[in-house]
């Protein structure tokens, strides 16, 4: 039998949230920046934020692949 480790398949989920991230983060400068401008653009900054929430939501459920379920 040949399986993969599950230690590999957690370093690829790792990996994704790791990217998942660094663009949450990017999209949370692109937020500040735009605030930050004399005049706001609320159409552009309401769906970055929305992005924002949509690459949350992912890590999230990435994250809850990682955890083990816990059978009480």
């Amino acid at each position: 039998m040949s399986e993969d480790p599950p230690a590999a398949n957690d370093d690829v989920i790792q990996l994704k949230i790791s990217q998942l991230r660094e663009a949450h983060q990017d999209l949370d400068s692109a937020v500040a920046a735009l605030e930050a401008q004399p005049i706001v653009d609320q159409l552009q900054i309401a769906r970055l934020k929305k992005q924002k929430l949509h690459l949350r939501d992912r890590i999230a459920l990435l994250e809850d692949q990682l955890t083990p379920d816990i059978i009480a």
